[in-house]
């Protein structure tokens, strides 16, 4: 009997639904997604916290977007910066959940083998944009509180748009291979994908040759970039923080200081869950399925939740703006 995610086994998360993928009889173009093992029969109810989720990241994202292109004073680094993590988060959840949510109430299990790798690519390659626009706030965070009479001239619009540019060659580089990569492979075991969504571990192990080479090319690959973001984006606000503390008035400090910290709990939520998941590849073949896979899914919603409203509603340009023109349109 061949296995699944970690070595378990397709009895292990459920007969029953073994049996129905033996069933539909999958061609060899089409994959069968579980969802969550062993919690399947509260598929329906986990879909209701998840699809809340994705309304408040869509509606909220979409409002950030649309407030700073209206505004003009809104122009600067720290929004333009924002509106592309905003763009980041849109097709990131948008390329998950609402397929996630057609498996959850609608029983959608089955998954076309090349809109499979076309979610995988997205999925990876945006992971790894919104750790590096996670980054590029961090530095200009550090340029406005550690020398904000330079910011201007340093963090100028052409410079922003090398920076975004850089970002997004990055992600489509290092994980264009990934597709590419799974669709020469041949696949001979059990099509069935212990997960909500197409990840790359969890079908590169659905191949029926050996795969060592391509799990430590995608293994190195995100290590390499979320590290490398995470380092410097802990320096960015060590010398932040040490900028802050050095402020002659207690009232900036202060408003500096919960400004850093709620940036720093949506960095925290993000690569502490990111990591956990990098974590059980590499070493957690004894974590419960359910737990990976859930965690695995907090990764890609809750940022994309969270932003609007840590980068959005606690920013009082933004704020003002909207309850500004709500007022208008009440009037």
């Amino acid at each position: 009997m061949h296995t699944l995610r970690g070595g378990l086994h397709p009895q292990t998360v459920g007969s029953a639904t073994t049996g129905s993928a033996n069933k539909s009889q999958l061609s060899p173009s089409t994959f069968w997604l579980m969802g969550i093992p062993g919690l399947e029969h509260l598929h329906v109810w986990i879909g209701i916290p998840f699809c809340s989720m994705y309304i408040v990241a869509v509606m909220g994202n979409v409002t950030i977007l649309a407030v700073v292109r209206a505004e003009r004073s809104l122009h600067e680094p720290m929004f333009l910066f924002l509106c592309l993590l905003s763009v980041t988060d849109l097709v990131l959840s948008t390329s998950t959940l609402p397929r996630m949510l057609c498996l959850f109430w609608m029983g959608a299990h089955d998954f076309a083998f090349d809109a499979c790798l076309t979610q995988m690519f997205f999925i990876h390659s945006f992971t790894a944009m919104e750790s590096g626009f996670f980054l590029a706030m961090a530095i200009d965070r550090y340029v406005a509180i550690c020398d904000p009479l330079r910011h201007a001239t340093i963090l100028t619009h052409n410079r922003i748009t090398q920076m975004g540019v850089a970002v997004v060659l990055r992600g489509v580089g290092f994980f264009t291979p990934h597709p590419i990569l799974l669709k020469q492979l041949p696949y001979c075991r059990s099509r069935i994908i212990a997960h909500t969504y197409c990840e790359f571990m969890a079908v590169v192990k659905l191949a029926c040759v050996d795969t060592g080479a391509t799990k430590r090319y995608s293994l190195t690959v995100a290590f390499g970039i979320g590290s490398c973001d995470c380092f410097f984006i802990a320096i960015s606000y060590v010398l932040i923080l040490r900028a802050v503390f050095r402020l002659p008035s207690r009232e900036a400090s202060l408003k500096a200081l919960g400004t850093c910290g709620s940036h720093v709990c949506v960095i925290v939520v993000f690569y502490s869950t990111a990591g956990f998941t990098f974590l059980t590849h590499r070493f957690g073949q004894h974590v419960a399925p359910h737990i990976h896979i859930l965690i695995a899914n907090m990764y890609l919603l809750v940022p994309p939740f969270l932003n609007p409203i840590v980068y959005g509603v606690r920013t009082k340009k933004i704020r003002d703006y909207v309850l500004s023109t709500l007022r208008v349109k009440g009037n």
